[in-house]
Parts: C-alpha cells; sequence; structure tokens
C-alpha cells in the first residue's frame, strides 16, 4: 500500500476532522463569481457556514469535465473579465482571514501551462494556497508539477472515477498528496437527487491503494444526501449546490451570501451526523 504522510496544511485539516469522528465539508465555487469582490465574499460566506477546506475554481472557457450549472459560473467570471491574478489574489484574501482553512486552487491544466508552471506554483504558494486540484493532467505527464508544487509544500489532489481500473487508481494515488478526489458519478459533476450507488465502492476501491484521505464529489445538495457520503467517505465536496445559491438570488448579493452560508451550515451539520 503507498502511503505519503504530510504535514501539509491540507493533512492537517483533514486529520483535524478525523479526529473529531466526521468527514470534512469541502466548498467550491469559481474565483470572479459574480464579481471578484462578491466571489471573495461568498467564499467567505462558504467558511463561515463550516467549510473546513475550500476549492477555489480557475475559471475556464471550455469546462468539459463540469455540468452546467458550473459553466454558467465560470461564464460569468470569464465574461466580468477574471484573470489568473484575480483567482491568486482571491486565495490569498481567503487563506489570510481564514488561517485554519486549507485553501486549493482547482483549474485544468492548460492555463497553469501558459502561465509557467513553476510561476504557478511559487505564486499559488505567496498567496496562501495549500494544494491544486487537476483533474485533467494526466500522471504520466504532471512530473513537472509535482516537483514544482513539492519545493513549494503544496498538495497536488488528483482525481479518480468508477471507471478507473485497480491498477490505475494505484497509479494516480501514488502520485497525489493531500487527498484522493473521487468523482463518483460517471460524467460531468452536478446536483444529484440521490446519491450515486457507485460511490462507495470507488472508496473502498481507492482506500485499498493508499492512505490518504478520499473525498467524494458527486452531487451533494443537502444534509441529507452530506451524511450518507460521510458514512464512508473522508470528505465531501460540493460545489454546484453553492453555485445554484448565488444563481438562484440574482443581483441580490446578501440574499446570495445568506443562502450559501445557510446551506454551508446544513452539509457542516449533516457530516457531522452519527
Amino acid at each position: 500500500m503507498a502511503s505519503k504522510p504530510s504535514a501539509s496544511k491540507l493533512s492537517g485539516v483533514l486529520a483535524g476532522a478525523k479526529a473529531d469522528g466526521r468527514a470534512a465539508l469541502i466548498g467550491y465555487l469559481p474565483a470572479g463569481f459574480p464579481t471578484v469582490e462578491g466571489g471573495i465574499r461568498a467564499v467567505d460566506a462558504l467558511i463561515e457556514g463550516g467549510c473546513d477546506v475550500v476549492e477555489i475554481g480557475l475559471p475556464h472557457s471550455d469546462p468539459v469535465l463540469d455540468g452546467a450549472v458550473i459553466q454558467t459560473a465560470d461564464d460569468i467570471a470569464l465574461r466580468g473579465g477574471v484573470r489568473i491574478k484575480d483567482v491568486l489574489r482571491t486565495v490569498q484574501e481567503v487563506a489570510a482571514a481564514h488561517p485554519g482553512t486549507a485553501v486549493l486552487v482547482m483549474t485544468y491544466w492548460n492555463p497553469v501551462d501558459r502561465y509557467g508552471v513553476a510561476r504557478f506554483a511559487a505564486d499559488l504558494a505567496a498567496a496562501g494556497g495549500a494544494g491544486c486540484i487537476l483533474p485533467d493532467l494526466p500522471v504520466e505527464e504532471s512530473e513537472e508539477w509535482r516537483k514544482a508544487a513539492d519545493a513549494h509544500g503544496l498538495d497536488t489532489v488528483f482525481v479518480v472515477a468508477p471507471s478507473s481500473k485497480d491498477a490505475r487508481l494505484a497509479e494516480v494515488t501514488a502520485a497525489g498528496s493531500g487527498f484522493v478526489y473521487a468523482a463518483a458519478v460517471m460524467g460531468v459533476t452536478g446536483t444529484r437527487s440521490a446519491v450515486g450507488s457507485l460511490a462507495e465502492d470507488l472508496v473502498a476501491r481507492t482506500r485499498a491503494t493508499t492512505d490518504l484521505p478520499v473525498c467524494v464529489g458527486l452531487g451533494v445538495s443537502n444534509a441529507e444526501q452530506a451524511a450518507e457520503v460521510a458514512r464512508f467517505a473522508d470528505g465531501v465536496i460540493v460545489g454546484s449546490a453553492f453555485v445554484k445559491r448565488i444563481l438562484e438570488a440574482g443581483e441580490d448579493e446578501a440574499a446570495a451570501l445568506d443562502g450559501v452560508r445557510a446551506l454551508a451550515g446544513e452539509l457542516a451539520a449533516g457530516v457531522r451526523r452519527r
């Protein structure tokens, strides 16, 4: 079994949740949505509501692995002119305001490659980031990034899916750090009316290859689903449901922030159910 002991901030936060006898709550929002300033306040609200870890999305013009809700948010952010510097500023302000929270960037590989691999790792670390989730970067092509990330104390989180064979799971988990992102619904992300039946099996197969925490993203949108996933996973990842709260509030920012904060509170209560 591959094991990657780490004293990273992300590992510490996840270990803290485990010590409390519960799964961690991981929230996602794209930077620059609905605006850069508004996006920072929205991520603050995630943490105020109870998220242990936050993922700051780097908006992409072709987010092929994301569902329609997140695609809509990315489009709003891009039309508003969001840039990588805004993503890094979001990380910096959130990390400074919430030192007990691990702040990650979730991004497709192309923007990192264009920005410069070493430069991105250095700037993310300088902003207070804890690591990066790279859903479309093959492990076989990740050495340059992992070396840069390691040099700056950043974790690299890779994504596995139900279609991943056991040998492939072992390759992916051996290369990653922080946690393993189990995308437990085949296809794109997004809220689901029921927890996917493949999730528990994927977590068990992944755990057989690694001591890293396994966190599940499959479209959780309420406390009941969060509690169900928390029963077998080390972390519950929620993104689309938070984005929907902001979209539904329209131009009423106070309502958007209240909605995000309230949902985070409900989900945080869900992952704490015994």
